[in-house]
């Protein structure tokens, strides 16, 4: 289930909903619960999928430089990791009916037919990047997916959900830039681990961006997520300033910057396992640092503004 990859569907959900409550709109516990359900339940559909993807079309073989997958040890057979994915396929759709059945408050409106077809198409993304002829993960889209979904969709999806499906002030479309900081920095876990297995994947015909566009360039679009996921950070900052404090949630980004810099210096290989935990667990750190100073900031305000009204 590659419970290392967890931090990643956490943080998009965590964002969503923390940024509900910091535009004025309470978020909605059940809610936040059963969307942090749906995304794990879909990381790890993901996640045995792609076992079974890359089994099948002989990518996991000893050559890999990754840890040894399910299916490639011999422990478990390709009809039990089937059962699992239907399993997991299951767990989704209840958890992400159940979801939309309290964001619409019971009603079957178009709103929630479209974050059903929207929820069926996370499905289908979680087991088309390895499984199948038409497998995008060997088309070199994964990233574009890994944006999209881990980005924009689980921050903007649950901040629509919190917000009773509505989306209608100028200050929505800010919500944007957070979320697309998740999806950079999600993209990157993906090219740290597409970097670490460039040769095997070439020599399996997994053409992902990384074997498309080569080493060196990989590193440098590595450079580009990361910094393009801080300057989102800022420019959100800037645009909903509240006070100063806020911008020490920047420093959260340190631990990804020194990710950033060994994709750079170390060549492929064991070596890079620990680096995609660490940027994992390093989007979480900013999700969670910026939630901290968000609301330190307004707390501040707010007793600035007591005190001035006592006055």
């Amino acid at each position: 289930m590659r419970l290392r990859t967890l931090p990643l569907a956490v943080s998009g959900i965590l964002m969503g909903s923390a940024l509900a409550d910091l535009s004025g709109v309470a978020s909605n516990r059940s809610i936040t619960f059963l969307a942090l359900l749906t995304a794990i339940f879909l990381q790890v559909l993901s996640n045995l999928a792609n076992d079974y993807g890359d089994f099948t079309k002989g990518t996991d073989n000893d050559k890999r430089l990754g840890n040894t997958r399910a299916l490639q040890s011999g422990n478990i057979t390709p009809q039990a990791m089937l059962r699992m994915i239907i399993v997991f396929v299951a767990l989704s759709l209840i958890c992400g009916i159940s979801l939309l059945y309290i964001a619409a408050h019971g009603q079957m409106n178009y709103a929630f037919i479209l974050f059903f077809l929207l929820g069926l198409a996370a499905i289908a993304a979680a087991i088309k990047y390895t499984v199948g002829k038409s497998a995008y993960g060997y088309s070199g889209f994964g990233d574009v997916f890994v944006f999209i979904f881990f980005g924009l969709v689980a921050v903007l999806g649950v901040y629509v959900l919190h917000q009773g499906f509505n989306w209608n002030t100028p200050q929505d479309n800010w919500m944007i830039l957070p979320a697309a900081a998740v999806g950079f920095l999600s993209a990157g876990v993906l090219n740290t681990n597409n970097v670490r297995d460039i040769e095997n994947d070439s020599a399996s015909n997994k053409n992902t961006l990384v074997v498309k566009i080569g080493l060196s360039k990989a590193r440098v679009y590595h450079w580009f997520l990361i910094v393009s996921a801080f300057v989102c950070m800022v420019l959100f900052l800037t645009k909903q300033f509240i006070h100063p404090i806020q911008f020490v949630s920047l420093l959260a980004f340190i631990p990804a910057f020194i990710q950033a810099y060994k994709v750079q210096t170390l060549a492929p290989s064991p070596m890079f396992n620990p680096l995609l935990k660490q940027l994992s667990l390093a989007t979480l750190l900013v999700v969670v640092v910026f939630v901290v100073m968000q609301t330190i900031a307004l707390g501040i305000v707010g007793y600035q503004a007591i005190q001035q009204f006592s006055h």
